[in-house]
């Protein structure tokens, strides 16, 4: 998908149908804001998961725990109303003798967070990158968000959280081990 879609001509239009001026002092740099903006929160389209993920096969094949990183920053925009959503994702894994650089699960959620999504498929989308690039013996995933299109319009719920989970491989059998990345990936 190519990022030059976005025109500041589209964004000026959007303004005057607000009943906006466009050409007023404060809005007369909003058009090009928005578009570098636009080009910023939608960047996930032009990146390929399983290139963010380098794998390390040096001294991982003695590793056979669960490995969690916690508190991921997800920042995106849901499908249906262009609305931010936001919060933290949990990662975890457990190696079949294949590693992975820690910071590449942070980009590897962001990949997914720059693009419109629903939060569920998002979460899905993640584990399932996991799965195919790692081959580990089991992936978990959970993700938090605050949804802006219901704390700020039709029921108004301010702070409410949306979890999202998806469990793969061992973690789908084995209780013990389910209920161990549950509680790592539990807040505070």
């Amino acid at each position: 998908m190519s990022h030059n879609t976005f025109h500041e001509d589209d964004w000026r239009r959007l303004l005057a149908s607000f009943g906006e001026d466009p050409d007023r002092p404060g809005l007369q740099e909003t058009p090009a804001r928005v578009s570098k903006a636009w080009q910023h929160w939608t960047s996930g389209y032009a990146q390929d998961p399983a290139e963010l993920l380098k794998v390390f096969e040096d001294g991982a094949e003695q590793y056979n725990e669960l490995i969690v990183v916690r508190n991921i920053p997800v920042y995106s925009h849901c499908e249906h109303h262009l609305a931010p959503f936001f919060g933290k994702a949990t990662l975890g894994y457990v190696p079949n003798g294949k590693i992975v650089g820690l910071s590449k699960l942070t980009r590897l959620v962001d990949c997914f967070a720059k693009r419109l999504q629903v939060q569920e498929r998002m979460t899905m989308q993640i584990a399932n990158a996991l799965m195919e690039v790692l081959e580990p013996k089991a992936v978990g995933v959970v993700v938090r968000c605050r949804h802006l299109c219901m704390e700020s319009r039709g029921i108004r719920t301010p702070g409410e959280e949306t979890v999202t989970s998806a469990m793969l491989g061992e973690l789908q059998p084995n209780l013990a081990m389910r209920t161990e990345f549950l509680a790592l990936a539990r807040e505070g």
